[in-house]
């Protein structure tokens, strides 16, 4: 009991020599026990003084311990708090994931720098050991900081967000998140790709739902004995046909070139982004359909051969 009551009172630094001896108990001694420890100075430290460390890191491990369950805890609360807050007040989905996150790692690290120092390690004494970790790890690392730096860019200036169907890195889906590294995309027969940052920010990016109205081409060929004038009618009835197209901008009949088999001609025109596919779907079909009742036909491709007779032998002698 009290050898216990030494060991209590040694690592709560109860008992002070003003002489600053090193007498089991005194505060000189702990500190001198703790910086052969830190020191990686094994050897010199005696059996009195392992079972001084053994309980004055026990305890303090037990106590970290419960510190970052707590701010585990706690950091997890705090971000569902600010997604929760951003997300009511309508703020921007792509910063609130990343505040959200933000938030939880930075109350972590503040945590775990507050563990060092109370393990009694001077945090700002590793300023050149981190210094030259980062840049070990910054040369072995390059492509993982680059994605970093990528992330950050594209946070930043935001060519496309959470929820916008994109075309990058020859890969074609919605945006679910967007993370300091990656960007994961779900494309539309249900696929899951998470692209590096890099490779994205590095190459060329396609918004397909940044603008709210998009524009679909139908490509129709018809016979060359069909009047162009009445051929132009039949295909802007077609357009007025179809009412999930919008009047403005206005649709387009466009006469494009005169092909080996037919007069070709495209019917441009516009629908909102969230319903092209079906707009143009319904487009393909009036197109068709009202063709097919002015009686005008759509050639398949043709090709004439003509066979020449040989030429007679001449007769013989």
């Amino acid at each position: 009991m009290n050898r216990l009551l030494q060991l209590a009172q040694a690592a709560n630094g109860a008992t002070r020599s003003p002489g600053g001896d090193l007498t089991p108990g005194t505060d000189r001694w702990q500190r001198n026990a703790l910086d052969e420890l830190y020191t990686l100075q094994f050897t010199r430290l005696d059996a009195q003084e392992w079972e001084y460390i053994a309980y004055y890191l026990g305890l303090r491990a037990i106590a970290i311990l419960i510190l970052l369950t707590i701010a585990w805890t706690v950091s997890g609360w705090l971000s569902s708090l600010v997604r929760v807050a951003l997300t009511r007040v309508k703020f921007d989905q792509t910063m609130t994931l990343f505040l959200a996150r933000l938030v939880r790692w930075g109350v972590l690290l503040m945590v775990a720098l507050a563990c060092l120092s109370y393990f009694g390690i001077e945090t700002t004494s590793f300023a050149a050991v981190i210094g030259a970790a980062g840049l070990a790890i910054g040369l072995a690392f390059q492509g993982t900081l680059s994605n970093f730096a990528a992330g950050a860019m594209l946070l930043v200036f935001r060519p496309y967000k959470v929820g916008d169907t994109v075309n990058v890195a020859g890969h074609t889906g919605t945006v679910d998140e967007i993370e300091l590294f990656t960007t994961t995309i779900d494309t539309a027969d249900r696929r899951r790709i998470i692209v590096p940052n890099s490779s994205i920010y590095n190459t060329v990016i396609e918004n397909l739902t940044h603008h709210p109205i998009r524009r679909m081409e139908v490509l129709v060929g018809v016979a060359y004995a069909a009047d162009v004038d009445a051929t132009r009618g039949v295909l802007e009835r077609a357009v007025r046909s179809v009412p999930a197209l919008v009047a403005a901008p206005p649709a387009e009949i466009a006469l494009l070139d005169l092909g080996p088999s037919s007069v070709n001609w495209a019917v441009r025109a516009f629908a909102r982004g969230e319903e092209l596919a079906a707009a143009k779907q319904a487009l393909i079909r009036a197109v068709k359909q009202e063709l097919d009742q002015a009686g005008i036909s759509i050639p398949p491709p043709q090709l004439e051969v003509h066979v020449s007779a040989p030429a007679a032998e001449p007769p013989a002698a």
